[in-house]
């Protein structure tokens, strides 16, 4: 296998994990040399951890800083091929039919082909980025079948033979680990797992997403969510709702509500489950104990 040394100028860990910053994507070295690594060796990065933790932004970030358009397959239990390689358009291709009468009409042209997420990824592996979002929510068929595809990037296609890749597609994969994936797969990937932020990275997340932000506010908020990630939730509020619950705070902030008035006002903007509110609001008080100013 070839070592592409050189990603559109993107020679080392460190070199990834500034472009990156400057998507707004803060990776530790860790993930940077393990995306650093799938890039260069092409093969599929596989990032695991709790909802919320940044996985899909990751991805989303991979492509923005390689200059390619993400084609994103959402898993879901019951997916098949149909639905992650192509499908025929059968109405189209009956309009055809009728339409040309007695003369010829090829069906299976490319007209009539509906390309769907991972032959999209095929066809245009130097301008996508393919991710396979929530693989674990798939079922064990299914992974198989992606397994197969990850071996040799080729897709066959009875009516038209066997479409391949002319390079290794950009992949990755995400995983809220909700069930064990084969270990074929992992060993196919360059392996991640992604944690909840220290309390700094992710106070800096949040000035970085929302300028508007104080540094002050940041805190607070990252503490109060620290402390929520910490009960028995359904589910933990995630990195994207420490960003919004900072920005919901200061706009009430902004239009008088004191601390931490403005963060109790806002929490439906963090918690978004009536169980969890319902636990969390006569302990809400002690939580945010030591957020005001």
């Amino acid at each position: 296998m070839a070592i592409r040394r050189s990603i559109v100028g993107i020679d080392s860990p460190d070199r990834l994990a500034g472009v990156l910053r400057d998507a707004q994507y803060l990776a530790d070295d860790e993930l940077a040399t393990s995306a650093y690594l799938a890039l260069a060796l092409g093969k599929p990065l596989l990032l695991e951890g709790a909802p919320g933790v940044g996985k899909t932004e990751g991805a989303k970030a991979i492509a923005s800083v390689l200059g390619r358009q993400m084609v994103r397959l959402q898993c879901y239990e019951g997916i098949d091929s149909a639905h992650a390689l192509y499908e025929w358009n059968y109405p189209r291709q009956m309009l055809a039919i009728r339409q040309a009468g007695n003369e010829y009409v090829n069906i299976y042209a490319d007209d009539f082909l509906v390309a769907r997420p991972m032959l999209e990824a095929l066809q245009h592996p130097a301008d996508t980025v393919l991710l396979i979002d929530e693989i674990d929510r798939a079922d064990h068929e299914f992974e198989a079948f992606l397994l197969e595809f990850l071996s040799d990037f080729s897709i066959s296609i009875p009516e038209r033979g066997t479409i391949r890749a002319q390079q290794h597609p950009v992949v990755v994969l995400t995983s809220n680990r909700t069930r064990e994936l084969h270990e074929a797969l992992r060993r196919r990937c360059v392996y991640h797992w992604i944690d909840y932020p220290a309390p700094e990275r992710e106070a800096e997340i949040v000035m970085m997403r929302a300028s508007q932000v104080a540094h002050d506010t940041a805190w607070r908020v990252v503490a109060a969510v620290g402390a929520l990630r910490r009960e028995p939730l359904a589910k933990a509020p995630g990195v994207a709702e420490t960003v919004e619950w900072a920005e919901a705070a200061t706009l009430l902030h902004e239009q008088g509500a004191p601390w931490p008035t403005a963060f109790k006002r806002a929490i439906g903007v963090v918690l978004k489950d009536q169980d969890d509110l319902a636990f969390i609001e006569p302990r809400l008080d002690q939580i945010l104990e030591g957020t005001a100013a």
